[in-house]
């Protein structure tokens, strides 16, 4: 609520009867309406917008120095887990990109350790300079394939729901759930009709599309294509265009954002790590990209900032305006989004800002509850040498089911590195039941050891990829030793590795120290054979049950062993 108090201040110093509390002088405002830049300077009362196209005095006064002001950049969607750092070390690493307020789905850490992971996160949020929001995880176990760390129904969300920064229900990955009515689906869609839902709908289109909006459902973040994208905007969603660490959609999708279309599509980064933020950028990357792609200036700032706070009710923020929350990036350079300056919630970035939030205690630091492994547990028993095996599709999530035929000796299939396959293994690390999932994987370029992960999407098991039984139990034995994270092994010696403590997911160094660590990590994969430009995140994502194409009446008719190689 605001006070009386407050208002008057807020009015008074708008009309320039008072100094404002902070002017930032001589800018070149983009008008998100006509795209004109227009010379101005901006008067701040707190956190708030009080004054545009107009000169005015303040007590504190940053000088412009002629840079263009646009409005403070919002991820629509993110999991902060995968930038392998906590939330305030996220905080300190994308808000000097200009993203001045995110919104994250904590459905990682949720898996993990359930409502205490919400928690950690609702409660870092609350200490951050940026405005972290948090929807809550509709997906807790995210299948019923794998074995998670918790379980989370509609009567565990809704004591969470009122939090100041909670802002509503995270995406529905459950779509043949929503389709076919699941009780338990529907339970949480109806704590949460008329707030905002988050769609996850992956190659859903047609009369299917259309039940799944009709349950409350309003933006999607999985389109691939511009034809996809297109259905879902004229269908009312909002189209949440991806470019991360791995799924990078913005090629495909970009084309389809013009200044006619930029009110339905806005920008996400879904999972992006430190390594790629520190080379290429944050939202500021795709911004900047979309723009070399041909997309209209205008059209890209109005769906970073407006379209995105308008789509999630956020509409308090989003334009350089009166009354508005006072987000504010200074670029030196419109089209190449190069970011010189922000200011979130009327407070200057820098160290300052930083060092005066209060700091938040991490959790589940004693989560890795895996069993000792070892070369035999990763032999795959089978009846014949033809057989399933994923299908790796560069820069996708989603993977192929593929049949192949492989050496097979004693009921036992082998790898076979001449046709690029070799062993995927998820192992149970909740200490639920110690499980051991088995299969074949084609597209690593594995040549030799092995690579291990206990980011393993959603579930967070141990997932371990390796051409050699022996490398895989050390990696996977490894991975408990350091309490979560990443392992390269080589004949028998681990050759990098990164701890990540917090629930397996996340490090307690700064991001900077992550950074570091990842680009030993690439070269320590690349050293056996690895090709891929993202080893580490594609280990995370193999045990997702994804298989393109695949339509919503196959669910409920297609053989699970079919449907996924890994079943921890």
């Amino acid at each position: 609520m605001v006070s009386r108090g407050v208002l008057e201040r807020r009015i008074d110093q708008g009309r320039g009867v008072t100094e404002a509390d902070l002017v930032i002088e001589d800018v070149r405002l983009l008008d998100l309406v006509t795209g004109d830049l227009v010379e101005t300077d901006i008067a701040v009362c707190g956190d708030t917008i009080v004054g545009t196209y107009g000169r005015y005095r303040g007590r504190h006064v940053v000088d412009g120095a002629g840079r263009i002001a646009v409005p403070g950049f919002i991820d629509t969607h993110l999991h902060v887990e995968s930038s392998l750092v906590t939330p305030q070390e996220f905080d300190r690493c994308v808000l000097p990109h200009g993203v001045t307020t995110a919104l994250c789905d904590p459905h990682e850490i949720a898996n993990v350790l359930g409502v205490p992971g919400i928690r950690f996160f609702l409660d870092s949020a609350s200490a951050m300079v940026m405005d972290l929001k948090v929807n809550l995880s509709s997906c807790v176990p995210a299948t019923h394939m794998e074995t998670a760390g918790a379980r989370l129904t509609a009567a565990d969300l809704v004591p969470l729901r009122d939090h100041p920064k909670a802002l509503g229900l995270a995406e529905v990955m459950n779509f043949p759930g929503v389709l076919h009515k699941d009780p338990e689906v529907l339970d949480k869609l109806v704590a949460f009709a008329g707030g905002s839902i988050d769609g996850h709908a992956p190659l859903v289109t047609g009369t299917d599309l259309n039940g799944y909006i009709a349950a409350g459902i309003r933006n999607d973040h999985e389109s691939t294509s511009a034809e996809e994208a297109l259905e879902k905007i004229r269908k009312g969603m909002t189209v949440l265009i991806r470019e991360g660490s791995v799924c990078k959609d913005l090629a495909a999708i970009g084309p389809l954002l013009t200044l006619a279309t930029s009110p339905f599509l806005a920008f996400c980064t879904d999972d992006r790590n430190p390594l790629e933020i520190a080379h290429e950028g944050h939202l500021d990357y795709l911004i900047r990209t979309a723009i070399a792609m041909g997309v209209p200036p205008l059209a890209a700032y109005r769906s970073a900032s407006l379209t995105a706070a308008n789509a999630f009710g956020l509409f308090d923020r989003g334009m350089i305006a009166p009354g508005r929350r006072a987000d504010i990036v200074l670029l030196d350079d419109l089209e190449a989004c190069t970011v010189a300056r922000v200011i979130a919630g009327g407070v200057p970035v820098d160290d300052a800002a930083f060092e005066a939030r209060p700091l938040v205690a991490p959790v589940g630091l004693d989560s890795i509850r895996a069993p000792h492994v070892a070369a035999a547990d990763f032999r795959v028993r089978a009846s014949k040498a033809t057989g399933p095996v994923i299908g790796i599709i560069p820069g996708k999530i989603i993977t192929d089911h593929l049949t192949l035929t492989l050496p097979f000796d004693d009921g036992i299939r082998g790898i076979d590195l001449s046709q690029d396959v070799v062993k995927v293994a998820v192992v149970e690390r909740h200490g639920v039941n110690g499980n051991i999932g088995l299969g074949f994987v084609k597209g690593f370029g594995l040549k030799r050891g092995a690579i291990a992960s206990s980011v393993g999407h959603d579930s967070h098991n141990i997932t371990v990829v390796g051409a050699d039984d022996a490398d895989m139990a050390m990696a996977v034995n490894h991975l408990s030793e350091i309490k979560g994270g990443f392992a390269v092994v080589s004949g028998g010696r681990v050759v990098a590795d990164l701890p990540l403590p917090v629930a397996g997911l996340m490090s307690l160094m700064p991001y900077e120290e992550v950074e570091a660590a990842l680009g030993p990590l690439r070269v320590a994969a690349r050293s056996l054979g690895c090709t891929l430009a993202e080893p580490f995140l594609q280990v995370a994502f193999l045990p997702l049950p994804v298989i393109p194409h695949l339509k919503i009446s196959d669910f409920g008719l297609i053989d699970v062993d079919a449907f996924t190689v890994l079943q921890a």
